[in-house]
Protein backbone atom coordinates (compact mmCIF):
# COMPACT_ATOMS: atom_id res chain seq x y z
CA UNK A 1 0.00 0.00 0.00
CA UNK A 2 0.79 3.56 -0.63
CA UNK A 3 -0.33 6.26 1.92
CA UNK A 4 -0.67 9.62 -0.14
CA UNK A 5 -1.59 12.54 2.73
CA UNK A 6 -3.78 15.78 2.05
CA UNK A 7 -4.75 13.08 -1.13
CA UNK A 8 -7.82 15.27 -1.92
CA UNK A 9 -6.01 18.22 -2.48
CA UNK A 10 -4.09 19.84 -6.00
CA UNK A 11 -0.59 18.33 -6.22
CA UNK A 12 -1.64 15.02 -4.23
CA UNK A 13 -5.24 14.00 -6.09
CA UNK A 14 -2.58 14.48 -9.18
CA UNK A 15 -0.48 11.92 -7.86
CA UNK A 16 -2.86 9.47 -6.87
CA UNK A 17 -3.76 9.75 -10.94
CA UNK A 18 0.35 9.27 -11.66
CA UNK A 19 0.09 5.92 -9.86
CA UNK A 20 -3.11 4.70 -10.74
CA UNK A 21 -1.89 4.84 -14.53
CA UNK A 22 1.46 2.75 -13.33
CA UNK A 23 -1.10 0.37 -11.73
CA UNK A 24 -0.65 1.04 -8.04
CA UNK A 25 -4.22 1.07 -6.91
CA UNK A 26 -3.58 0.03 -3.11
CA UNK A 27 -3.73 3.77 -1.87
CA UNK A 28 -4.43 4.95 0.71
CA UNK A 29 -5.80 8.48 1.04
CA UNK A 30 -5.77 10.59 4.27
CA UNK A 31 -6.92 14.07 4.32
CA UNK A 32 -9.72 15.97 6.17
CA UNK A 33 -12.89 14.80 3.90
CA UNK A 34 -15.12 17.03 5.35
CA UNK A 35 -13.91 19.58 2.71
CA UNK A 36 -16.37 18.71 0.11
CA UNK A 37 -15.15 20.93 -2.42
CA UNK A 38 -12.31 19.22 -2.82
CA UNK A 39 -13.52 15.89 -2.82
CA UNK A 40 -14.12 15.94 -7.16
CA UNK A 41 -10.28 15.95 -7.23
CA UNK A 42 -10.76 11.85 -6.06
CA UNK A 43 -13.78 11.29 -7.37
CA UNK A 44 -13.37 8.13 -9.75
CA UNK A 45 -10.01 7.04 -8.76
CA UNK A 46 -9.10 3.30 -7.89
CA UNK A 47 -8.40 3.44 -4.20
CA UNK A 48 -7.68 1.15 -1.18
CA UNK A 49 -9.37 2.88 1.75
CA UNK A 50 -9.92 6.60 3.21
CA UNK A 51 -8.52 7.30 6.12
CA UNK A 52 -9.13 10.78 8.04
CA UNK A 53 -5.96 12.81 8.91
CA UNK A 54 -6.75 12.71 12.81
CA UNK A 55 -6.67 8.91 12.76
CA UNK A 56 -4.05 8.51 10.73
CA UNK A 57 -1.20 7.72 13.23
CA UNK A 58 -3.54 5.18 14.94
CA UNK A 59 -4.32 3.04 11.70
CA UNK A 60 -0.76 3.62 10.83
CA UNK A 61 0.12 1.77 14.12
CA UNK A 62 -2.29 -0.98 13.03
CA UNK A 63 -1.70 -1.36 9.08
CA UNK A 64 2.36 -0.40 8.66
CA UNK A 65 3.26 -3.44 7.44
CA UNK A 66 0.80 -3.41 4.47
CA UNK A 67 2.91 -0.01 3.93
CA UNK A 68 4.93 0.47 1.00
CA UNK A 69 5.80 4.12 0.83
CA UNK A 70 4.66 7.59 2.47
CA UNK A 71 4.02 10.91 0.11
CA UNK A 72 2.84 13.44 3.34
CA UNK A 73 1.58 16.12 0.96
CA UNK A 74 -0.91 17.36 3.27
CA UNK A 75 -0.81 21.16 4.89
CA UNK A 76 -2.52 24.09 5.48
CA UNK A 77 -1.03 25.80 1.93
CA UNK A 78 -2.81 29.36 2.47
CA UNK A 79 0.28 32.06 2.31
CA UNK A 80 -1.94 34.71 3.61
CA UNK A 81 -2.48 32.56 6.84
CA UNK A 82 -1.42 34.24 9.34
CA UNK A 83 -1.99 32.28 12.82
CA UNK A 84 0.90 30.54 13.81
CA UNK A 85 -0.86 27.68 16.24
CA UNK A 86 -2.39 26.03 12.81
CA UNK A 87 0.67 25.81 11.12
CA UNK A 88 2.51 24.81 13.86
CA UNK A 89 -0.49 22.22 14.27
CA UNK A 90 -0.53 20.87 10.42
CA UNK A 91 2.65 22.02 8.90
CA UNK A 92 5.34 21.36 12.15
CA UNK A 93 3.84 19.28 14.70
CA UNK A 94 1.94 16.73 12.32
CA UNK A 95 5.11 16.45 9.92
CA UNK A 96 7.16 16.16 13.08
CA UNK A 97 5.02 12.78 13.96
CA UNK A 98 4.84 11.48 10.44
CA UNK A 99 8.50 11.32 10.48
CA UNK A 100 8.51 9.40 13.69
CA UNK A 101 5.93 7.36 12.86
CA UNK A 102 8.46 6.73 9.28
CA UNK A 103 11.43 6.02 11.60
CA UNK A 104 10.01 3.78 13.62
CA UNK A 105 8.16 1.71 10.87
CA UNK A 106 11.46 2.09 8.51
CA UNK A 107 8.87 3.48 6.11
CA UNK A 108 10.30 5.92 3.25
CA UNK A 109 9.05 9.32 3.03
CA UNK A 110 8.88 11.90 0.85
CA UNK A 111 7.09 15.36 2.26
CA UNK A 112 6.23 18.47 0.39
CA UNK A 113 8.55 21.93 1.61
CA UNK A 114 8.15 24.79 -0.77
CA UNK A 115 10.23 27.45 -2.43
CA UNK A 116 8.42 29.95 0.21
CA UNK A 117 11.44 28.84 2.48
CA UNK A 118 13.75 31.25 0.30
CA UNK A 119 12.04 34.14 1.11
CA UNK A 120 13.34 37.40 -1.20
CA UNK A 121 15.85 35.19 -2.54
CA UNK A 122 19.17 37.14 -1.03
CA UNK A 123 20.41 33.89 -0.46
CA UNK A 124 19.67 32.17 -3.53
CA UNK A 125 17.63 29.35 -4.85
CA UNK A 126 19.98 26.66 -3.90
CA UNK A 127 18.88 23.09 -1.94
CA UNK A 128 21.65 23.09 -0.32
CA UNK A 129 21.17 21.69 2.66
CA UNK A 130 23.82 24.04 4.75
CA UNK A 131 21.95 27.04 3.81
CA UNK A 132 18.92 26.24 5.73
CA UNK A 133 18.94 27.76 9.09
CA UNK A 134 19.95 30.97 6.78
CA UNK A 135 16.90 31.20 5.00
CA UNK A 136 14.52 34.08 6.17
CA UNK A 137 11.09 33.03 4.30
CA UNK A 138 8.59 36.24 3.92
CA UNK A 139 5.47 34.91 6.00
CA UNK A 140 4.87 32.73 8.55
CA UNK A 141 3.76 29.68 6.05
CA UNK A 142 7.32 29.67 4.75
CA UNK A 143 8.56 29.57 8.29
CA UNK A 144 6.65 26.50 9.09
CA UNK A 145 8.02 24.81 5.78
CA UNK A 146 11.85 26.16 6.76
CA UNK A 147 11.01 25.36 10.47
CA UNK A 148 10.38 21.26 9.32
CA UNK A 149 12.81 21.09 7.16
CA UNK A 150 15.47 22.33 9.47
CA UNK A 151 14.37 20.14 12.23
CA UNK A 152 14.59 16.94 9.44
CA UNK A 153 18.03 17.61 8.58
CA UNK A 154 18.90 17.92 12.17
CA UNK A 155 17.56 14.32 13.28
CA UNK A 156 19.79 11.88 14.45
CA UNK A 157 17.33 9.03 13.59
CA UNK A 158 16.14 9.15 9.74
CA UNK A 159 13.79 6.79 7.65
CA UNK A 160 15.83 4.71 5.73
CA UNK A 161 14.92 7.20 2.23
CA UNK A 162 13.36 10.67 2.76
CA UNK A 163 13.11 13.56 0.95
CA UNK A 164 11.93 17.08 1.51
CA UNK A 165 10.31 19.23 -1.89
CA UNK A 166 10.70 22.30 -1.75
CA UNK A 167 7.84 23.05 -4.52
CA UNK A 168 7.80 26.16 -6.58
CA UNK A 169 4.92 27.95 -8.35
CA UNK A 170 2.76 24.71 -9.35
CA UNK A 171 -0.01 25.10 -11.66
CA UNK A 172 -2.30 22.64 -13.59
CA UNK A 173 -5.80 20.50 -13.25
CA UNK A 174 -7.34 20.03 -9.73
CA UNK A 175 -6.30 23.26 -7.89
CA UNK A 176 -10.11 24.11 -8.64
CA UNK A 177 -10.87 24.56 -5.14
CA UNK A 178 -7.87 26.73 -4.00
CA UNK A 179 -9.67 29.79 -4.41
CA UNK A 180 -7.28 32.74 -3.84
CA UNK A 181 -4.41 30.54 -3.74
CA UNK A 182 -5.01 29.13 -6.80
CA UNK A 183 -2.84 29.60 -9.89
CA UNK A 184 -2.45 32.73 -11.78
CA UNK A 185 -3.09 30.51 -14.88
CA UNK A 186 -6.87 29.54 -13.38
CA UNK A 187 -7.79 33.39 -12.74
CA UNK A 188 -6.57 34.44 -15.81
CA UNK A 189 -8.74 31.46 -17.58
CA UNK A 190 -11.80 32.55 -15.65
CA UNK A 191 -11.46 36.79 -15.93
CA UNK A 192 -10.74 36.20 -19.69
CA UNK A 193 -13.47 34.36 -20.39
CA UNK A 194 -15.48 36.17 -18.59
CA UNK A 195 -14.28 40.09 -19.18
CA UNK A 196 -11.96 39.14 -21.97
CA UNK A 197 -8.99 41.34 -19.59
CA UNK A 198 -6.89 39.90 -17.24
CA UNK A 199 -5.83 42.10 -14.21
CA UNK A 200 -2.19 41.27 -12.77
CA UNK A 201 -0.62 43.01 -9.56
CA UNK A 202 1.66 46.09 -10.78
CA UNK A 203 5.07 46.09 -9.56
CA UNK A 204 6.16 48.38 -6.34
CA UNK A 205 9.68 47.25 -6.50
CA UNK A 206 11.69 49.68 -9.24
CA UNK A 207 13.68 46.42 -11.03
CA UNK A 208 10.66 45.11 -12.59
CA UNK A 209 7.99 46.81 -14.34
CA UNK A 210 4.79 45.78 -14.37
CA UNK A 211 3.82 42.00 -15.00
CA UNK A 212 6.94 41.56 -15.22
CA UNK A 213 7.62 40.06 -11.82
CA UNK A 214 9.11 36.27 -12.39
CA UNK A 215 8.52 33.00 -10.84
CA UNK A 216 9.86 29.74 -11.63
CA UNK A 217 6.22 27.95 -12.91
CA UNK A 218 6.08 23.84 -12.36
CA UNK A 219 3.32 22.26 -14.44
CA UNK A 220 1.93 20.11 -11.85
CA UNK A 221 2.40 16.79 -14.33
CA UNK A 222 6.20 17.29 -13.74
CA UNK A 223 5.80 17.76 -10.07
CA UNK A 224 3.84 14.25 -9.92
CA UNK A 225 6.70 12.49 -12.07
CA UNK A 226 9.36 13.53 -9.87
CA UNK A 227 7.74 12.31 -6.74
CA UNK A 228 7.15 8.83 -8.77
CA UNK A 229 10.73 9.03 -9.57
CA UNK A 230 11.85 9.09 -5.62
CA UNK A 231 8.93 6.04 -5.48
CA UNK A 232 11.15 3.90 -6.83
CA UNK A 233 14.82 5.75 -6.67
CA UNK A 234 14.92 5.44 -2.69
CA UNK A 235 18.58 6.71 -2.70
CA UNK A 236 20.43 9.99 -1.93
CA UNK A 237 17.71 11.64 1.22
CA UNK A 238 17.80 14.91 1.15
CA UNK A 239 15.99 18.18 -0.09
CA UNK A 240 15.28 18.91 -3.41
CA UNK A 241 14.24 21.76 -5.36
CA UNK A 242 11.61 21.21 -7.63
CA UNK A 243 10.36 23.68 -10.23
CA UNK A 244 10.96 24.03 -14.31
CA UNK A 245 14.76 25.66 -13.26
CA UNK A 246 13.66 28.67 -15.50
CA UNK A 247 12.32 31.70 -14.28
CA UNK A 248 9.12 33.14 -16.42
CA UNK A 249 7.20 36.61 -16.25
CA UNK A 250 3.58 36.72 -14.91
CA UNK A 251 3.06 39.00 -18.58
CA UNK A 252 4.56 35.68 -20.36
CA UNK A 253 2.07 33.30 -18.42
CA UNK A 254 -0.84 35.78 -19.17
CA UNK A 255 -0.23 36.18 -22.76
CA UNK A 256 -0.11 32.33 -23.23
CA UNK A 257 -3.54 31.89 -21.63
CA UNK A 258 -4.91 34.38 -24.29
CA UNK A 259 -3.49 32.05 -26.78
CA UNK A 260 -4.40 29.38 -25.38
CA UNK A 261 -7.89 30.23 -25.31
CA UNK A 262 -7.58 31.92 -28.61
CA UNK A 263 -7.90 35.57 -27.62
CA UNK A 264 -7.19 38.81 -28.03
CA UNK A 265 -4.45 39.99 -25.91
CA UNK A 266 -5.67 42.56 -23.28
CA UNK A 267 -4.07 43.03 -20.08
CA UNK A 268 -4.75 45.61 -17.21
CA UNK A 269 -2.80 46.78 -13.71
CA UNK A 270 -4.18 47.04 -9.96
CA UNK A 271 -1.77 47.77 -7.29
CA UNK A 272 -0.99 44.25 -5.33
CA UNK A 273 -2.78 44.24 -1.80
CA UNK A 274 -1.48 45.53 0.88
CA UNK A 275 -1.75 42.48 3.23
CA UNK A 276 0.56 40.71 0.94
CA UNK A 277 2.70 43.87 -0.47
CA UNK A 278 5.50 43.76 1.89
CA UNK A 279 5.78 40.20 1.64
CA UNK A 280 5.90 39.76 -1.76
CA UNK A 281 8.54 37.76 -4.08
CA UNK A 282 9.45 39.24 -6.92
CA UNK A 283 11.93 36.85 -8.47
CA UNK A 284 12.14 32.80 -7.83
CA UNK A 285 14.32 30.46 -10.39
CA UNK A 286 14.94 26.64 -8.49
CA UNK A 287 18.60 25.79 -9.65
CA UNK A 288 17.83 21.84 -10.58
CA UNK A 289 21.18 20.87 -10.39
CA UNK A 290 20.62 18.30 -7.48
CA UNK A 291 17.85 16.49 -8.45
CA UNK A 292 19.76 16.25 -12.05
CA UNK A 293 22.67 14.91 -9.91
CA UNK A 294 20.88 11.67 -8.62
CA UNK A 295 19.21 10.45 -12.24
CA UNK A 296 16.30 12.62 -12.69
CA UNK A 297 16.15 13.11 -16.19
CA UNK A 298 13.05 13.64 -18.23
CA UNK A 299 12.53 17.43 -19.46
CA UNK A 300 10.41 19.44 -17.62
CA UNK A 301 7.54 21.27 -19.51
CA UNK A 302 7.81 24.37 -20.88
CA UNK A 303 5.28 27.42 -20.07
CA UNK A 304 3.43 27.50 -23.22
CA UNK A 305 3.18 23.69 -23.80
CA UNK A 306 2.02 23.64 -19.96
CA UNK A 307 -0.49 26.61 -20.13
CA UNK A 308 -2.19 24.54 -23.26
CA UNK A 309 -2.47 21.45 -21.99
CA UNK A 310 -4.15 22.50 -18.53
CA UNK A 311 -6.03 25.21 -20.68
CA UNK A 312 -7.60 22.96 -23.69
CA UNK A 313 -7.21 19.66 -22.23
CA UNK A 314 -8.69 20.68 -18.43
CA UNK A 315 -10.06 23.61 -18.23
CA UNK A 316 -12.33 23.86 -21.43
CA UNK A 317 -13.94 20.27 -21.01
CA UNK A 318 -13.74 21.19 -17.35
CA UNK A 319 -12.05 18.23 -16.71
CA UNK A 320 -10.02 16.51 -13.67
CA UNK A 321 -6.49 14.89 -13.36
Amino acid sequence: MIVVTGAAGFIASCLVSRLNAANFNDIVVVDNFAVEKKLPNIRGKKLREYVDRLEFFDWLDQHHEQVEFVFHLGARTDTTEQDYAVLDLLNLNYSKQMWQACVRYQLPLVYASSAATYGDGTLGYSDNEALLPELRPLNPYGESKNDFDNWAVQQAEKPYFWAGLKFFNVYGPNEYHKGRMASVILHAFHQIRQHGNMTLFRSHNPNYIDGGQMRDFVYVKDVVEVCFFLLNHRTQSGIYNLGSGQARTFMDLTLNTFAALGAAPDVRFRDTPEDIRDKYQYFTEADMSKLRSIGYALPFTSLEDGIRDYVQQYLLPDRFY
